[in-house]
């Protein structure tokens, strides 16, 4: 069987679950009815016996075109074929208290002949589920899950899956919905899917529309911040950094990682560029997340948690499925849980700061929390950690990591400047003060006129680009232009850049080396044009990276330009926050993008 590319794929989402659709017309990843429960539809990380669902023309089309309706997540793919043309509308209701897709099939010119392939394998493809028709339409259960299948079209068994032929004229249409329930409950009654759409339709346009941003690339800010909206998951406000697991970095390789989990760095991130789209609702209800997420002593404080804020994410294997293009280990669960991450802290704090500069209120019990975890780096800033990259090697003091600690202490200092805070200023102050010096003095390599990764070490990591982003250091500072002129020479290749130097045959991280560029790190190589006053520099790099999304906008996490093509999970929230957060700061042309803090003083 020859895969689709990940680029091949497009998102729909309801806040609940997210399901993947590929060109051919196959939804091959389904997972409901949580981002991280197990996938019904397992194709994309094996093949069509480990689940799938797909409607297409009986012949292979002409020519295939996709499109997200104006201002949603709902896709409509168009099969053009010799004897007519048919489209295909997919799309997850938003107004449903259960996981719901309707997928509607109609033909717009000719007469053309259609087939449906339905495989459901509950449990990442490991369970074939007992199926049987009913009054509601065609139900499968297994366990505590369940889906109804109601449709226009009476699907027939064939061996372990069921199959549908079915003729469409011109202005003829099929529709099908299937729905998510527990198996214990009574199967939910079928609705009018037509209405239902058009639903969905008006809230995502409704949403949309808020966008404060208006710039030349209006259209691919609005399909990112529409991605990164799907991602989030609407009862709790968690939101997940990928909408799939192991989806490899590396063709054939082992770095296959589950990114269907909250991790707090990626949501800050989010957080950001939807603050800056003027989605101050989307922060209230992550903060309500987090306090829940976080209850307890600091110290506890998890890089990651599921998007309930369960903290339990073992890592195991799905060994029944062959991986993406072969890439073993398919994995479920992260174990990067375990990590101790300094820079986290400073994240969190930076993120609840900022957005209180874009005008959500100060509650009490956040200040407390901020206070506790601000306490906590004042502990242990001092200790080596695992770095923002999850390196499974030995801890370091890595740079990115210490420069996150002082923004940490910095916010609270502004905190209490700004907003009239209660806590100890003057001895925040002093410890920003050292923290600052202590980096300036140990991870700064004055032979070389850069920053490097970790102190006593050589190696160059893209996640120094950072350092002007949060005000560490000023664009103009000879330190971060040598920076950035090394990340330069070294990491950026083909018009992406990478995260860090990797020789040998064993990468920085423990693992064999041979990613791809991280988008994301590319996205900050952009930013630091701008605020470098590099402007045509900044929008040439741009232009290239956007380049990359595929046809309908999407970005996985990493891109190959050697094979030309996206890598990683998918779509990944990351690498759209750089979009959008890239795209605000070339909206300055007549002056300087604002950094996220102050400059401090060298």
């Amino acid at each position: 069987m020859v895969s689709l590319r990940i680029e091949d794929y497009a998102l729909i989402g309801d806040n609940h679950g997210a399901a993947l659709v590929g060109k051919d017309g196959s939804i091959d990843w389904l997972c409901v009815p949580r981002f991280d429960s197990g996938a019904c539809f397992a194709a994309l990380l094996g093949n069509p016996a480990n689940g799938r669902w797909q409607i297409c023309p009986a012949e292979p089309p002409l020519e295939i075109e996709r499109t997200y309706r104006d201002g949603t997540l709902i896709l409509e793919t168009r099969f053009v074929c010799e004897a007519g043309e048919v489209t295909l509308t997919d799309c997850m209701l938003l107004d449903s208290p259960r996981p719901r897709l309707v997928r509607v099939a109609r033909c717009g010119r000719g007469t053309v002949a259609m087939r449906l392939e339905y495989v459901v394998r509950f449990d990442y493809g490991s369970i074939v589920p007992w199926v049987r028709q009913t009054e509601e339409g065609l139900l499968a259960v297994a366990g505590p899950d369940a889906l109804l299948l109601a449709g226009d079209v009476e699907l027939r068994p064939d061996g372990w899956r069921h199959v549908a032929d079915f003729t469409l004229n011109k202005g003829e249409r099929a529709t099908f919905e299937l729905s998510y329930f527990l198996s214990h409950e009574p199967p939910p009654k079928a609705r009018a899917p037509r209405n239902a759409v058009a639903a969905t339709q008006k809230r995502w346009r409704t949403w949309t529309v808020a966008c404060r941003y208006e710039g030349p690339y209006r259209a691919l800010v609005h399909r990112s911040l529409l991605a990164l909206k799907a991602l989030t998951f609407g009862p709790t406000g968690g939101i997940v950094a990928a909408a799939t697991t192991s989806l490899p970095e590396q063709l054939g390789g082992v770095r296959n990682w589950d990114y269907r989990y909250c991790w707090l760095r990626d949501a800050t991130f989010t957080l950001y560029a939807l603050l800056a789209a003027g989605y101050v609702e989307s922060a209230r209800n992550w903060r309500a997340w987090l306090l829940r997420a976080v209850a307890g002593a600091p110290e506890d404080l998890q890089i990651v948690y599921d998007v309930r804020g369960g903290r339990r994410l073992p890592e195991f294997e799905l060994p029944w499925l062959a991986g993406y293009e072969g890439s073993q280990p398919v994995r479920a669960g992260n174990d990067a849980h375990r990590q101790y991450q300094l820079d986290v802290y400073g994240e969190v704090i930076d993120l609840l700061y900022a957005s209180h500069r874009f005008g959500l209120e100060h509650t009490d019990d956040e200040w407390a929390v901020s206070r506790a975890l601000i306490g906590a780096v004042e502990r242990r800033w001092k200790e080596p950690d695992r770095s923002l990259w999850e390196m499974r090697g030995e801890p370091q003091h890595f740079t990115h990591s210490k420069v996150m600690a002082w923004v940490a202490l910095d916010r609270a200092v502004r905190a209490v400047e700004e907003f009239g805070l209660d806590g100890p200023v003057d001895r925040w102050r002093a410890t920003r003060t050292t923290i600052h010096a202590e980096v300036c003095a140990n991870a700064y390599d004055a032979k070389r006129g850069t920053f490097a990764q970790a102190y006593g070490t050589q190696e160059l990591d893209a996640a120094t680009l950072l350092i002007p982003i949060v005000g560490f250091l000023p664009a103009a500072d000879p330190r971060v232009r040598g920076t950035v002129a090394a990340v330069e020479h070294e990491l950026l290749r083909d018009g992406v850049v990478y995260r860090y130097t990797q020789r040998g045959t064993t990468a920085q991280d423990g693992l064999p080396p041979g990613e791809g560029a991280f988008l994301a790190c590319s996205f900050w190589l952009v930013d630091n044009y701008v605020l470098a006053g590099r402007m045509e520099e900044a929008r040439a790099l741009f232009e290239r990276l956007i380049a990359l999304c595929n046809d309908v906008g999407l970005l996985a996490e990493e891109y190959d330009p050697h094979a030309r093509r996206q890598l990683g999970n998918f779509p990944q929230a990351f690498s759209h926050v750089g979009l959008i957060n890239s795209a605000f700061n070339l909206s300055h042309d007549a002056k300087p993008a604002k950094t996220r803090g102050r400059h401090a003083r060298p």
